[in-house]
């Protein structure tokens, strides 16, 4: 897997977790079937939402190719809340492939971030870890 983050906005917080990290983590948890119409993010501006990339035919064409590269065998992450913190382009592919749900892992209690307030671009992106 490549290497990834995840972040969100948690009142004038960044949080920011390694999704590595992540799927250790959830590696044990239980895996349950989640509605598409229940992912909130798939109405949200999600991969373009940091204001320095823009939605340009090319960037759209990258995602499409890593949603079709993709593997529906693998559960997505929620957070305790129910938020995607994992598996965009998998979500894509089963709304794309009409699924009614996907397979989903949840924590019980999210995670701590790995970083609090780090600009994203700043953190590791090795490509060593594409294939693992």
């Amino acid at each position: 897997m490549r290497k990834q983050y995840h972040s969100r906005q948690v009142g004038d917080d960044t949080f920011t977790w390694d999704v590595h990290s992540l799927v250790k983590l959830s590696t044990d948890l239980p895996v349950k079937l989640v509605p598409l119409g229940n992912i909130a993010e798939l109405d949200e501006n999600w991969w373009f939402a940091n204001g320095k990339d823009i939605a340009s035919p090319r960037a759209i064409a990258h995602h499409m190719e890593l949603v079709n590269k993709t593997d529906l065998a693998y559960p997505i992450i929620l957070c305790a809340e129910g938020r995607l913190m994992d598996g965009m382009h998998r979500v894509v592919k089963a709304l794309v492939e009409n699924r009614p749900v996907i397979h989903a892992v949840q924590f019980a209690a999210t995670p701590a971030p790995d970083f609090l307030n780090v600009d994203i671009d700043s953190l590791p992106y090795d490509d060593d870890d594409q294939n693992s």
